[in-house]
């Protein structure tokens, strides 16, 4: 049973629960959000496998998970990018945020979420059973796209988007 790391409002461990159980009882738990930009500045979006435990079929950013426990928060970040998307490169460490939002059946999204960006130009190698498509996309397409059709996206990258924005403006 995987397990995720429970954490308080300074992301200070408290110990570890069942990751379903902990998104039933909308527990705030340590997590991490993956953007990976090419070099035209274009997001690397996938969409999640029809068969996710939630937010199946959503477009959302690049990669994202918890870390094990044991794990740092870092090398959880590359480790599931390799697993979702077939990618190596280097992360860095751009900010983070507490969210909590409710999910369909009954789950509660409650995360400490650290944000990560990266480069990478190259067509990712996806895993089927996490993502079922992929695409780079500009910002501004994405923010249009996002406007009309907000069911399309999952929760925390609605959440987080207007952020990223302000990062990536901040960079360039």
């Amino acid at each position: 049973m995987e397990q995720v790391i429970l954490v308080n409002e300074q992301d200070k461990e408290l110990g570890t629960m069942e990751k379903m159980q902990a998104h039933l009882e909308g527990k705030l738990h340590r997590a991490f959000s993956v953007f990976i930009f090419d070099t035209a500045g274009r997001l690397l979006l996938q969409k999640r496998a029809l068969d996710k435990y939630h937010s199946a079929g959503l477009w959302t950013n690049t990669c994202c998970s918890h870390p094990r426990p044991g794990e740092t928060t870092a090398d959880a970040a590359l480790r599931r990018l390799e697993e979702e998307m077939g990618m190596r490169c280097e992360l860095k460490h751009i900010f983070s945020f507490v969210y909590k939002a409710g999910m369909e059946n009954g789950l509660t999204e409650h995360e400490y979420d650290h944000i990560f960006f990266g480069s990478y130009s190259e067509s990712p190698s996806i895993n089927r059973e996490e993502v079922s498509e992929w695409k780079y996309e500009s910002l501004a397409a994405i923010a249009e796209n996002m406007k009309a059709h907000p069911d399309q996206y999952t929760v925390w990258f609605k959440l987080v988007f207007e952020r990223i924005l302000e990062q990536r403006s901040n960079t360039h």
